[in-house]
């Protein structure tokens, strides 16, 4: 037999599976190199993959397994926003939902990274091509900090919005239909700056967003309009049958503008007005908030049954977190404290002035505009809360509140209170949506529009806001 006989005669040992992934040439750099880009690219797209391919496969399989858990997460949303939208933003727009969310990407994150980290390892960079190598290792990083960063910046994001839907957001009361058609919210400035002895409302607006549509009319209640009825089921009314009526006492008076009844329901009441609204703070409220909700609708003839307060005093910090408001100044305006004596001109007391034409306003100078009131008339000021309201909603894109999401949450947190309720926040959200498409509708009832500030014809103001919200008899009250 033949040398060469015989080696094909001789028993053969174990057949080693060659793979160049699991098991390459290590001395082929031109292999090796290849085999790292696609252990790097692998690992980005598929996360698991390059463990369970060439390294290992316990730790490949829990990443896949991972992979393919968040990827079926992500499917059942998108097509449930697509097929089933309202109630699956209705369970997803809750403090629960929000935490779980986040846990899952921090947690994913965490463990892409330490894939990324063992693919590096896997990749064998010594025994590369160079100068490759260094591209290689370079995108690799790269990669690992793109996946770490999607957790640091979604994660954070999220906890943060469970924080404010259970701050913010009542749970306590109940979810009303619309009205005619519209949901209706008393939006209050409060002003609560130093050497007030009680918190007053600067600035007094109902909001009615069409149910359908979206488009969204703010109607404007002067702070000093007098004399207004309350609602027919207003416990108010026992009190004041016809209108709210000021009272002269040294001690503890006020006036019959709608912004005293702060003082008349719970700053001069020894029970601060739990008599008159016992529920009202555990419901997320306040009594003089109920009482100012009565004379609104008894006012306009709407169903408002819920109110967001804003803090005037600390509104400039969430202008601030959407990085500012745009607005056009039609006249120049002083910045101060107001004149030391009647007559005094602006220039003597002014610490700065807001000049026309276009102007992209910090917190700060946003709210002085709101505010000054010596050079101009109430109406005017009126008109500018109310520009600056529309502002703010325009600044509220998606794109501006995700990217600015923990600035803005803090400081809605700080500076608003509300008792909608978290029911409400997806259909809320979705009209907010709808409502940026369209332009927006102010009613003011001031003198300019024939509004009387001391005894207010409420028949007139009532026509002049159902014609607003419903043109051409559209809608009206069955």
């Amino acid at each position: 037999m033949t040398l060469a006989a015989e080696r094909m005669a001789a028993p053969r040992g174990p057949v080693i599976n060659q793979t160049p992934l699991r098991t390459p040439d290590t001395a082929n750099p031109g292999m090796m190199t290849r085999r790292g880009w696609w252990l790097v690219v692998l690992n980005f797209l598929i996360p698991g993959s390059a463990q369970s391919l060439a390294g290992n496969r316990r730790l490949g399989k829990f990443g896949l397994g991972a992979t393919l858990l968040m990827w079926t997460v992500l499917v059942i949303l998108l097509l449930g926003v697509l097929l089933w939208r309202e109630v699956v933003t209705q369970v997803l727009l809750t403090p629960i939902a929000f935490i779980v969310l986040g846990v899952l990407i921090a947690a994913y994150a965490v463990l892409w990274v330490v894939l990324s980290i063992n693919t590096l390892r896997l990749v064998r960079l010594v025994k590369t091509k160079s100068p490759q190598r260094f591209f290689l290792a370079a995108v690799a990083i790269l990669l690992a900090v793109v996946q770490g960063a999607t957790g640091a910046l979604a994660a954070p994001r999220l906890f943060a919005a469970s924080d404010v839907l259970g701050s913010l957001f009542s749970g306590g009361a109940a979810v009303v239909p619309p009205s005619d058609g519209y949901y209706n919210v008393l939006l209050l400035g409060a002003d609560s700056g130093e050497g007030r002895d009680s918190l007053r409302y600067d600035s007094i607006s109902v909001i009615s967003v069409n149910a359908e549509t979206g488009q969204t009319t703010i109607t404007g209640i002067p702070r000093d309009l007098q004399h207004v009825p309350f609602s027919e089921e207003s416990p108010m009314r026992a009190e004041y049958p016809n209108t709210f009526e000021g009272r002269a006492d040294p001690t503890c008076g006020w006036t019959s503008g709608i912004n005293q009844l702060t003082n008349a329901v719970s700053f001069c009441r020894e029970d601060g007005g739990e008599s008159l609204y016992p529920d009202a703070t555990s419901q997320g409220s306040e009594p003089e908030i109920e009482a100012t909700k009565d004379a609104a609708e008894g006012l306009t003839g709407l169903e408002i049954p819920y109110y967001v307060s804003i803090d005037m005093h600390g509104f400039s910090a969430l202008i601030d977190a959407l990085g500012g408001v745009d607005i056009t100044v039609d006249e120049r305006l002083p910045k101060g404290p107001g004149p030391a004596y009647e007559g005094q001109p602006a220039e003597e007391w002014a610490t700065g002035w807001i000049e026309e034409g276009e102007q992209h306003m910090d917190g700060e100078l946003a709210l002085w505009y709101a505010r000054s009131r010596y050079t101009t008339s109430d109406w005017d000021r009126m008109e500018r809360q109310r520009e600056l309201q529309e502002a703010v909603i325009r600044q509220m894109t998606p794109q501006n509140v995700l990217a600015r999401f923990e600035e803005v949450a803090s400081a809605g947190t700080d500076v608003i209170r509300t008792d909608v309720p978290q029911g409400l926040v997806s259909t809320f959200l979705d009209l907010a949506v709808d409502a940026r498409s369209q332009p927006i509708t102010s009613i003011e009832l001031n003198p300019d529009n024939g509004i009387d500030q001391e005894y207010p014809d409420v028949a007139a103001v009532q026509a002049m806001i159902d014609a607003a919200l419903h043109p051409e008899g559209e809608g009206d009250a069955e």
